[in-house]
């Protein structure tokens, strides 16, 4: 007997066991999507993770229902991929599941019955049988619910499955799956016919002249093309498609549809013109000989050094090798810029992979990689390390800093950057991390040696790096000369740009309008009822938001605790700087560029492309404008507020700060002209403004070095955070305790907690932290063991039954 282990879409620890039935044992294969019960009355779409046939029959097995494909939608070298995901992030292989393949190839869990109208009965059906099997239709599937509903059966599976057995009924049929082809219309010959025939068919129609000329075009096009499309015929003949319709009728022209790419990036030409300068060649050449000994790279290249030139050229030669490309971008927005880039010579060889994509778009790439062979290069988002790579040869991680390749929510909680690392591995393929500003930890593995290191310290065409003005808000209020958050220098410069056509950048790292509503009167704040933080306030939609759990509430007229009309904002967002922007210069075209402006699918490419255009002269945004756009004409680009980035209870704050503060200075200066960057701060003299003025990473790289040694943090030890919520306050802080008390019983002092987060509730549920620090060369298989041991001991207690846990590895 032949049994298969499947992997459920389920937070489920372990795989679980189904016999394979006789005839599909030569469809399935591991990878396979198959169709299996679990529980009473639900229906899942599995993968298929191990084959195997042991000596003895294993009792109380179900049956796997059904298989979807005859070939596996996930390769094995993925499996292991999901596998090593799952230990290292301590999450369930189901988690790695649903986060890996798009919706589209994952079948809804509402599972459809419906009749087989070939069917013919051999034998006798019992009572219930016959109930089930009167109540379908072969054109109308109906769930099983439905069918407990009108036969008012308690279990019917039972029967359903006998019926499946004798071929009665159909499931994994009418199991809806939500993946469609694209298909367009074509038209073809009804039948075929001699030369001679046409031609008496041609002076039948002499008198129908549009329909002559139709079928003249039809003909012409025949000569060249094997498919010719309807849109295609119709616009060549210049006629109506009721014109098609009479030859149709007539049964001399048929159309059919056929399947087709929603993506369309046209012909290939690695041999367009594409040359390196000097010192960009230079850092081509020590990347190449970096990769002969190391399988990582890090090149550190200044803002607009070309960094996206190497990769290119390293893509070209990836492709002449017969290798497959991953190119990781962390922001959705650097997609638009950069896919016209690689279009322009890899054409239809590219593909993008990102959450704006719908299922449909999204499962189409998954199923060309598989199948095809033609795509040698993605350029996705984080989730594109999980596509089903055959011959991956390179993988780039650009702008490897940003946080934006960490998932947060749900699991799997993986870093896009380190797992790259890991699946290069499995490929025997090289990594390439590039950046202007790298995390701390990869310019650390860079000079230990554990990675290659090249630098490009020039900027493309010599450009001179930007002069960095340093503002003294503090000093300005306190003489009353700054009245908004624009100061009078922003403000100045800003006006001397747009008189020269110039185009401004202002960044400000907070969207909506104000960051919260406060009574002037007696201080009262309105709070979501879901989470213990302020409200956003967004003028434009007249709501107050919680950025935690997206919680809308009206906007009050007077204040509800003392009933006076004395609401007052504080605080700036992009919103409102919009605002005060538009009256300051109200002459000017301004864009912003923050999540409530970019949900559509085309609206990142719509907001850039305008500025690109300069039909924007100033753009507002959050750190979507920092992230390697690269603009021609920007000579001023404001931060307005550096304090905010760098104060916040976090050990990474100033690494983060000075990264930001460095990617949206680098967006300044272009073509033979030093920008200017105006940097607003209530502290000028804080160090991280002075590494940042100087763009000197590496005095800042040491001053961080010290302090995460003497604290133990990263990259000197590893974190991994213990994430624990229940809507009892009580019952998490006494889980939380009793948990840490476990844990320090075998980590002793590297257990930090159980503490408060800034924000300690989230969606109604009450939250406690446990950080625990270890070693870089402790064994990760001894630590996840002894960990989840404590848990398993102390969620033991029914007093714990409502506790929700998670763990972060390597949070940022």
């Amino acid at each position: 007997m032949l049994y298969a282990d499947v992997v459920l879409p389920l937070s489920l620890q372990g795989i679980y066991s189904y016999s394979v039935p006789s005839n599909i044992e030569n469809s399935i294969q591991e990878g396979s999507r198959v169709i299996v019960q679990f529980g009473k009355k639900r229906f899942y779409t599995a993968i298929v993770f191990k084959i195997y046939r042991p000596e003895t029959i294993i009792p109380s097995v179900k049956e796997i229902i059904a298989a979807l494909e005859d070939y596996p939608i996930v390769i094995p070298i993925q499996l292991r991929f999901w596998e090593w995901m799952s230990f290292y992030y301590m999450c369930t292989l189901g988690d790695v599941y649903r986060a890996a393949l798009p919706s589209a190839l994952k079948l809804e869990s509402e599972t459809y019955i419906s009749l087989n109208p070939d069917f013919e009965a051999t034998e006798l059906f019992s009572a219930n049988e016959k109930k089930i099997f009167y109540s379908l239709s072969a054109d109308k599937p109906q769930t099983i619910s439905d069918i407990e509903k009108q036969t008012s059966l308690s279990n019917a599976i039972t029967t359903i499955k006998l019926l499946v057995d004798k071929q009665a009924i159909y499931i994994s049929e009418n199991i809806h799956n939500s993946f469609s082809a694209k298909t367009v219309t074509a038209v073809r010959l009804s039948k075929p016919y001699s030369n001679d025939e046409l031609n008496l068919v041609l002076d039948d129609l002499k008198r129908a002249k549009r329909q002559q000329q139709l079928l003249s075009s039809f003909l012409y096009l025949k000569e060249n093309n094997t498919v010719i499309f309807k849109k295609q015929l119709l616009e060549e003949a210049d006629v109506t498609p009721s014109i098609l319709s009479e030859l149709t009728k007539k049964e001399i022209l048929e159309t059919y549809d056929i399947e087709t790419s929603r993506f369309d990036y046209g012909e290939t030409d690695l041999d367009a013109a594409h040359s390196l300068n000097s010192y960009q060649q230079e850092a081509y050449e020590k990347i190449k000989e970096s990769f002969i000994e190391k399988d990582i790279t890090l090149l550190h290249g200044v803002t607009s050094s070309g960094k996206t030139e190497i990769y290119i050229q390293l893509i070209k030669d990836a492709i002449k090798d017969g290798k497959q490309v991953l190119y990781l971008l962390p922001e959705i927005a650097l997609t638009t810029q950069i896919t016209s880039r690689l279009k322009t010579v890899f054409g239809n060889k590219l593909a993008v992979y990102h959450s704006k994509f719908n299922d449909n778009e999204r499962a189409e790439i998954w199923k060309s990689l598989l199948t095809s062979g033609e795509t040698q290069i993605v350029l996705g988002a984080r989730s594109s390390i999980f596509l089903p790579f055959t011959n991956l040869g390179l993988i780039i991680v650009d702008e490897e800093h940003e946080g934006s390749y960490k998932q947060q929510d749900p699991a799997p909680r993986y870093n896009a950057r380190n797992a790259a690392s890991m699946l290069a591995n499995m490929y025997e393929a090289k990594v390439l991390l590039g950046t202007a500003t790298p995390s701390i930890e990869t310019y650390y593995n860079a000079q230990s040696g554990r990675y290659g290191f090249v630098k490009l310290d020039k900027r493309y065409e010599n450009i001179e790096l930007p002069h960095i003005a340093v503002i003294n808000t503090k000093e300005l209020r306190r003489k009353k000369q700054m009245k908004s958050i624009i100061s009078p220098p922003l403000a100045e410069k800003t006006k001397e740009a747009l008189s020269k056509k110039e185009q401004i950048i202002l960044f400000q790292n907070r969207r909506g309008f104000s960051s919260m509503l406060e009574c002037k009167t007696c201080s009262w704040t309105p709070l979501c009822i879901n989470c213990d933080v302020s409200l956003t306030y967004h003028k434009e939609q007249r709501v107050m938001l919680c950025h935690y759990c997206g919680a809308a509430y009206p906007v009050p007229h007077e204040c509800p605790e003392c009933h006076t009309p004395t609401l007052d904002n504080h605080g700036y967002g992009t919103e409102r700087i919009e605002e005060e922007v538009n009256n300051l210069f109200p002459e000017a075209n301004i864009a912003r560029m923050d999540i409530d402006t970019t949900r559509g699918k085309k609206s990142y490419e719509h907001i850039i492309s305008k500025f690109e255009e300069n039909e924007t002269q100033i753009l507002i945004g959050t750190q979507m404008v920092s992230k390697g756009l690269d603009f021609d004409n920007v000579s001023v680009v404001g931060i307005l507020n550096a304090d905010n980035l760098m104060n916040h209870p976090d050990f990474r704050a100033h690494e983060k700060a000075f990264q930001l503060m460095t990617q949206v200075s680098g967006r300044a200066g272009r073509k033979n002209k030093q920008g200017l960057v105006i940097l607003q701060t209530s502290h000028p003299a804080h160090p991280i403004i002075k590494y940042v003025r100087q763009n000197d990473y590496e005095s800042f790289y040491l001053s961080q070095l010290e302090e995460r040694k003497l604290f133990r943090y990263p990259p000197y030890f590893r974190l991994i955070s213990i994430v624990l919520r229940a809507r009892d306050e009580r019952v998490v802080e006494t889980a939380s305790t009793s948990f840490a008390q476990a844990l320090r019983q075998s980590f002793g002092q590297r257990i930090l907690g159980p503490g408060k987060p800034p924000i300690a509730r989230i969606q109604s549920l009450y939250i406690r932290t446990i950080l625990l620090k270890i070693e870089n060369n402790a064994s990760i298989q001894k630590v996840r063991e002894t960990i989840l041991h404590h848990q398993s001991e102390v969620l033991k207690n029914p007093a714990f039954k409502s506790i929700l846990l998670h763990y972060d590895v390597d949070p940022v």
